[in-house]
């Protein structure tokens, strides 16, 4: 991987370099398919940048990230810029002082790949309306994790609030293997469903968010319980007339489906790192209405 820092520098030059560097290792900028801008601070953007970079090995992309430093100190743009084989497409961290920290969308328009979509990721702290934020704005998808908040649960309570379409959360992402296994446990004739309950540990904002889909899927009301965890570890759907439906998960790798006359099966449902979770979303650029239905009938719903 070859690495190059710039000092008090400009977009215009980083952009220089960046064209310098492809040149040098004939890595042309035409096979990238998008750029993904992550805003973090410093003590997160390692696991950051390491996670859109694992992401970018199936998406290849023009990683930015931007860092805000200290907003008292005068106006200074610095920058690191990777590239090589252990850094799929290209990679640019940008640290940002003074009046620069809040006007990073000036900082980042001149270095956007021509014609390819923009995918905005919080994973941190993110804006209270990301469409809204001045990076947000430029953006055609905004990622944000509310796990990663100081309250989750209060995160996720509000993300409907100023929720465009191309909006989503980390959060939501999670859920994807167990809205797929409780999707393929309806493929067959199944009772109606009465009421159910969603379990997990404290504070976890994907059990509301599950509990919610189901709710306004189903149209039952459901209630969440407290468990140690590991993330969610059990559903279970009563069902009229004929007990109900299960999965439960403890060791945060298998599950137990339990249906009413049949006997259980074991089936995998891994927790993912992140950068599996930020490689999904990059695979759909389009608006995820279902999460956006979700996060409405979080609000408007009294899932407890």
């Amino acid at each position: 991987m070859t690495t190059f820092n710039l000092t008090d520098t400009t977009a215009s030059k980083i952009s220089a370099t960046l064209t310098q560097l492809r040149h040098q290792m004939g890595a042309p900028a035409v096979g990238m398919v998008l750029t993904l801008v992550v805003v973090s601070d410093e003590a997160g953007q390692y696991d950051a940048v390491r996670a859109a970079t694992e992401a970018a090995r199936e998406h290849p992309s023009r990683v930015l990230t931007v860092i805000k430093r200290d907003p008292y100190e005068p106006d200074r743009l610095d920058a690191e810029v990777r590239m090589g084989e252990s850094s799929p497409g290209e990679v640019v961290l940008l640290r940002l002082y003074g009046r620069l920290t809040e006007h990073a969308d000036s900082v980042i328009s001149p270095l956007l790949l021509t014609d390819t979509p923009v995918v905005a990721w919080w994973p941190g702290d993110a804006p209270p309306v990301p469409s809204q934020d001045s990076v947000g704005r430029l953006a055609t998808r905004r990622i944000t994790d509310a796990r990663a908040a100081a309250d989750p649960m209060e995160a996720i309570a509000g993300r409907h609030v100023g929720y465009l379409p191309g909006d989503t959360d980390l959060s939501w992402t999670r859920l994807t293997m167990w809205r797929s296994l409780l999707a393929a446990a309806f493929d067959r004739p199944t009772p109606r469903v009465l009421s159910g309950v969603v379990t997990g540990a404290a504070g976890n904002p994907s059990v509301p968010l599950l509990a919610a889909w189901l709710a306004e899927r189903l149209g039952v009301m459901m209630e969440t319980n407290e468990s140690a965890g590991p993330g969610i570890t059990d559903v279970r759907l009563t069902l009229a007339g004929e007990g109900e439906l299960a999965i439960s998960r403890t060791d945060a790798r298998l599950a137990t489906l339990s249906r009413p006359g049949q006997p259980d099966r074991r089936v995998a449902l891994a927790r993912r790192p992140t950068s599996e979770l930020l490689a999904e979303e990059l695979r759909r650029l389009d608006p995820d209405d279902i999460y956006g239905a979700a996060i409405q009938w979080l609000t408007r719903s009294r899932v407890s």
